[in-house]
């Protein structure tokens, strides 16, 4: 091995190595164990998010392939429909074309294109993380074999009256042209007004006063609202006002969904541009009036003056001739959330428009077939009610139920050329004819079409293929092998679906309704079975602070640079080069140089895995530290180092050290060693089940750092430099066998140290895997526990750590030898001092150890308490007495405090009644425990006042 640890020599040499022996594919033996990545979009780069998501993956598969289970990471990537097209149309514009110039066919070869030349950026980070995933057979959602599926969907669905077309409030995006999904909104807080605007009750002098943000959205009201139990205008429920500047009748309505203590109580109502207005005219049976055009202009639905004009504009009208009729009451600044589209940025039009959606509401269609809530909708839910489908955290089943529960019809149409699309036409009457082609539309058709049929132009949602994913994947729904455009073979339904259902989904909570659910209505439906038995939902990252990342704040983290290291002046370029506000960009580079003044060292992929496994708790959000990761490089670098100390106490080649299984270690320190293992490992085991990937990491940084590296490497010295033969022939063993043990523990969360260490170790203990990926996982149950020699070692580390913290706080050279004394203690402590005599003065820089016999004289001495024993250092000519006196007072302190934090707890009668047995007895120990060193402090602190 080389002196020092540097990640950047073996991470790329490992993982090449894995992939091209093909180590990532399913074993073919042993139970199938599988783990879906949820598909980038082809268009991405790796973030943190993905960084971290992609960990915890990584750390599963690799964990339960060295358990024996037959692994499947299917990975794969989204075509991300409306992100890629609008690459690519912007592409076309700095060439001054659009889409339109190239028609539908030559603009869809251009994206492909793209995507051949560009779409494999993020899989190749994925690369860089360590992903242990099957490139063999990686899918994307627009391959031959997935639009199969994609178009079997839509035409079963459709046939089954299950998809239908109709004019409903969508969220319209008037840049982009499309439809788009809440999770392509934004609510952003801005700054805007409410205006109060007068509506005169016709035929009357009354009248009402309505308060809105978007007065232009006026010209299209149907109605105004008050609360049926409001009796200010209960008098005029049913009566009709002339709607200002159009003349229109329009009348109030009573609708519980008005606040009558919010505003004036009066709401007005326009269903075709707003969702709540559009369920309240839904209940009044009022038609919607549509005021905007596709690209959000004002319509000839409006009076003839406002027609043409951009919706903010027809605002500045409108509220300029209310103020000249004297119907605007009131202005006064307001703040808003303002419904933002993601991919243009353009303020989100609700608008009723022809869409294709999926039926997940109905219980019976007019035909009498089961309606979608019943045959899609309520399969999914029972799967999760019935603990079939298992939610980690257990609250998120909550969150997946209620929305289930209060679902919609599902718009799956876009208005797009890239994605799927839609196997439907449209003969010269308007008919809808469904098939996989125009020839199959017309074979199945029930009528003859009239004239020429035409495709529809729209897409599906993306979301649409996505959801079909788990099983598609697989091979879904051809009945042989499915290959790639390279003709390679990935993946074969007969064959495959034993990988279904997936052991777990890792995935965010935000995607739980788009994503998770949809794809449980779909496995369900079409295989009759759950996609995945658990749903594990990670954390989102945020920054040190707990600040949500971004651009724009200027504390977003690219993972590669954490990895690989990145200097000041290129963070400050790549941070500030997609900030077109001056202002914005000079406070971000004021920040990342304030934050990062030496830039971003390199800690290497196994220090960035082990941060984020050690941050994985079940909390909502993360806050990611840069600190706290060079801890864990660190870490790495202890272990390295400490495996170069036992490679070069184990002698040159196997040293007749081999793998015998049946050599029994030899000394209390070995047994000692290996029972603290045997509980790592169990408890490691526990964490993986539980998904509490943080516990995991503390477990194996407490024990390779406390155990193994700073008290086994420091036992085993007086075996490895004695006289007996045996026993450090015997310990050379034990130290290679603990070490390869930890290094197959550690390897799902830090592969890359790992396999290189192994590399070493490995023929040491005469193993013969070709690597670290191929050995088994170190059973806990493997290993034979010795709790008497866990005692004694305890005791003597308990010894030693008296004696150093002594040397510390009183500033005693380590390499000064020093007297020591025992006082007090029982026969054991004897039989323990007599024992290891030798050991404690090699490793303590002690004298032989002496006995002060009970009632002779002490001299002044610094004491450390081990039970009812007394260490002790005598003051004379090393120790200042006033220094050792303020020692004493200030340890007495700290465990008067500890007393007291434990009465606190056995005096709460909750705690007593409600904590495990275990626990409530745990803490009464430990009050005993305390209470006898506090004795003997006090006493020795006496012996010195006296």
């Amino acid at each position: 091995m080389e002196k020092s640890f540097e990640p950047a020599q073996i991470e790329s040499t490992w993982y090449a190595r894995w992939e091209a022996s093909g180590a990532f594919r399913p074993s073919g033996a042993g139970e199938p164990y599988c783990i879906l990545l949820p598909p980038p979009n082809v268009t991405g780069t790796l973030h943190m998010g993905h960084a971290f998501q992609q960990t915890v993956m990584d750390m599963l598969v690799r964990y339960q392939r060295m358990r024996g289970m037959n692994t499947l990471w299917q990975v794969g990537t989204d075509h991300a429909g409306i992100a890629t097209q609008k690459i690519v149309e912007n592409q076309l514009a700095v060439e001054e074309k659009t889409r339109h110039d190239l028609g539908r066919d030559a603009f869809i070869e251009r994206v492909w294109k793209w995507k051949e030349e560009s779409g494999s950026t993020i899989t190749n980070q994925m690369r860089r993380i360590g992903a242990a995933a099957d490139w063999s057979r990686e899918r994307f959602t627009m391959d031959e074999g997935l639009s199969a599926a994609v178009r079997k969907v839509f035409i079963d669905w459709y046939r089954a009256g299950l998809i239908y077309r109709g004019n409903r409030l969508v969220n319209w995006d008037p840049v982009l042209g499309t439809a788009v999904s809440d999770l392509e909104v934004n609510n952003v807080e801005r700054d805007g007004h409410m205006w109060s605007i007068r509506y005169h009750v016709t035929g009357s002098d009354d009248s009402l006063v309505v308060a809105t943000t978007r007065p232009e959205t006026m010209l299209g009201d149907v109605a105004v609202a008050v609360h049926p139990e409001d009796e200010r205008y209960a008098h005029l429920v049913g009566k009709m006002l002339t709607l200002p500047l159009t003349g229109r009748q329009i009348p109030v309505i009573a609708d519980d969904y008005v606040d009558k203590d919010f505003g004036t109580g009066c709401v007005k109502i326009t269903p075709a541009h707003d969702f709540n207005d559009y369920a309240i005219g839904q209940r009044h049976k009022l038609p919607p009036i549509t005021i905007f055009t596709l690209d959000a202009k004002v319509n000839d639905n409006a009076p003839e003056k406002y027609r043409g004009l951009d919706r903010y504009d027809a605002r500045k009208a409108v509220l300029a001739d209310l103020e000249a009729s004297g119907l605007l009451v009131e202005t006064k600044p307001h703040k808003l959330q303002v419904p933002v589209s993601q991919r243009s940025d353009a303020v989100i039009e609700p608008m009723l428009t022809d869409q294709w959606f999926v039926d997940l509401t109905s219980d019976v269609q007019k035909d009498g077939r089961p309606g979608g809530r019943k045959a899609i909708t309520e399969p999914a839910l029972d799967a999760v009610r019935s603990g079939e489908i298992r939610f980690v955290p257990e609250n998120w089943a909550t969150t997946y139920t209620q929305w289930l529960d209060n679902i919609q019809d599902w718009c799956i149409s876009r208005q797009l050329w890239w994605g799927h699309r839609i196997p439907a036409w449209y003969d010269e009457a308007g008919n809808i004819y469904v098939g996989e082609d125009e020839a199959d539309a017309r074979a199945s058709a029930t009528t003859a079409p009239v004239g020429a049929l035409r495709q529809d132009d729209d897409v599906l949602d993306t979301w649409f293929s996505s959801a079909l994913w788990p099983f598609s994947t697989l091979g879904w729904p051809a009945n042989g092998p499915v290959q790639n455009e390279r003709g390679e073979v990935v993946a074969n339904w007969e064959q495959d679906k034993i990988f279904l259902p997936s052991a777990v989904l890792v995935t965010g909570f935000d995607i739980i309704f788009f994503w998770v659910a949809r794809m449980v209505m779909a496995t369900k439906y079409f295989t009759g079975q759950i996609p995945f038995r658990e749903v594990y939902i990670n954390a989102i990252v945020r920054d040190a602070e707990g600040q949500k990342m971004s651009k724009s704040k200027g504390n977003t983290l690219d993972p590669l640079d954490l990895i690989d290291g990145i200097a000041l002046e290129p963070l400050v370029e790549k941070s500030t080069k997609s900030l077109l506000i001056p202002q914005v960009r000079a406070k971000v580079e004021k920040r990342i140089r304030k934050d990062y003044p030496d830039g971003i060292p390199a800690i290497g992929t196994d220090a960035l895995r082990f941060t984020f496994a050690a941050l994985a708790s079940y909390s909502r959000t993360i806050n990611f530290d840069l600190k706290r990761a060079e801890g864990y490089k660190a870490f790495c670098n202890k272990l390295w180092n400490a495996a170069r100390f036992v490679l070069l106490n184990t002698g040159n080649g196997e040293s007749g050290i081999g793998n015998r299984e049946d050599q029994k270690p030899v000394t209390e320190a070995e047994r000692w060693i290996l029972t603290r293992l045997k509980q790592t490992l169990a408890e490691v085991e526990q964490h993986f089940v539980s998904y509490r990937f943080d516990h995991l990491a503390q477990a194996l940084y407490e024990f390779v750092w406390n155990e193994y590296c700073d008290w086994f490497l420091e036992l085993s010295k007086p075996a490895l430099n004695g006289d007996d033969a045996v026993a450090a022939a015997s310990t050379r063993r034990t130290l290679l066998v603990v070490l390869e043990s930890v290094l197959r523990a550690l390897h799902p969360v830090i592969p890359f140290i790992t396999e290189e260490i192994w590399a070493s170790v490995g023929p040491k203990l005469s193993l013969t895997e070709a690597g670290l990926m191929h050995r088994p996982w170190p059973n806990a149950s493997d290993i034979v526990a010795d709790e008497a020699a866990t005692a004694e070692i305890e005791w003597f580390k308990n010894v030693l750590s008296g004696i150093r913290k002594i040397r510390s706080e009183m500033n005693i050279s380590p390499a000064k030898v020093i007297p020591l004394l025992f006082a007090d203690g029982d026969d054991n402590d004897r039989a323990r001092v007599a024992k290891f005599a030798a050991q404690i003065s090699f490793l303590a820089r002690t004298e032989a150890p002496q006995w002060i016999e009970a009632g002779a004289d002490e001299p002044a001495a610094a004491a450390a308490v081990v039970g009812t024993l007394r260490v002790m250092i005598p003051l004379a000519g090393l120790i200042d007495v006033a220094a050792e006196k303020a020692r004493l007072t200030k340890e007495i302190g700290r465990i008067e405090v500890e007393i007291k934090k434990c009465e606190g707890k056995l005096g709460n009668a909750s705690f007593v009644a409600n904590a495990p047995a275990e626990v409530v007895a745990q803490e009464r120990q430990r009050i005993a425990d305390w209470n006898t060193t506090l004795g003997a402090l006090r006493e020795q602190a006496g012996k010195l006042a006296g």
